[in-house]
């Protein structure tokens, strides 16, 4: 059976390496390619809907799909796990499935993971995501996500030490980890996570240097598993074992 798939964003450039992983891929086929302003009710007749659009369309995408009781494979940034929340009632009253990828790069996911493997051992923590300057949001969701991942290993040490947050210049607290965001040309995505205590920091850096050779394996990954998906699921690492602690 071939899965038909309709892609919101699909004109931009994540939706179009989405579109030629779903063209090359067996048992996928390209249903539909919507760009954020065409009519939504072209995904109709979809088994699965990827939204690859942006922040502001992406919660309408989302509820379109749910409401035709689509599933929905989730690529646009800005999702936080509070927006996610307002979400997973209605995906969990239609029976549906909605998969939120904040990165599709399996490198950035290990990245991440080794970040909060890492957290309980740091009193400090902040990070520093660049992306080009045609990125219309920040902080990224990877870095997002990257926080509330470190904020999570972190429940029986508290929030990581942020002093002078109240400046503008010390960035924006993301689960109260400190997060700096560049946009700038001459760059695709670049993520360190600095981890620091008495007399020692660590550094964890993802850089992206070719983004459709880093994202096809996990638009692949993730495709596989969003179509019989059931309920809200966040990041790769949800169908792979990192096999990394302090998640």
């Amino acid at each position: 059976m071939t899965t038909r798939v309709a892609i919101v964003g699909g004109t931009g450039k994540l939706g179009g390496i989405i579109r030629s992983v779903v063209e090359s891929e067996d048992g996928f086929e390209v249903h539909a390619t919507l760009s954020s302003r065409d009519d939504i009710a072209l995904i109709d007749g979809a088994d699965l809907v990827v939204d690859a659009s942006t922040p502001a369309v992406s919660v309408d995408v989302v509820r379109a799909a749910v409401e035709r009781g689509i599933n929905i494979l989730i690529g646009t940034s800005g999702w936080s796990s509070e927006r996610i929340a307002l979400v997973r009632p209605l995906v969990d009253a239609a029976g549906t499935g909605a998969v939120f990828i904040p990165n599709f790069s399996l490198g950035s996911v290990l990245g991440s993971a080794l970040a909060a493997a890492a957290a309980p051992f740091f009193p400090s923590a902040e990070i520093v995501e660049a992306h080009r300057d045609t990125k219309v949001d920040s902080p990224s969701g990877t870095a997002v996500r990257t926080a509330e991942l470190i904020a999570a290993a972190r429940t029986e040490q508290g929030p990581v030490l942020a002093p002078h947050v109240d400046q503008r210049a010390r960035g924006q607290q993301v689960a109260s980890v400190p997060v700096h965001s560049l946009r700038r040309p001459g760059v695709i995505a670049r993520q360190e996570t600095i981890l620091s205590g008495a007399g020692e920091s660590l550094t964890i850096v993802h850089d992206t240097v070719d983004s459709a050779a880093a994202y096809a394996p996990g638009i692949r990954l993730a495709l596989q598993h969003a179509v019989g998906a059931r309920g809200v699921i966040v990041g790769l690492d949800s169908f792979i074992d990192i096999g990394i602690g302090g998640r």
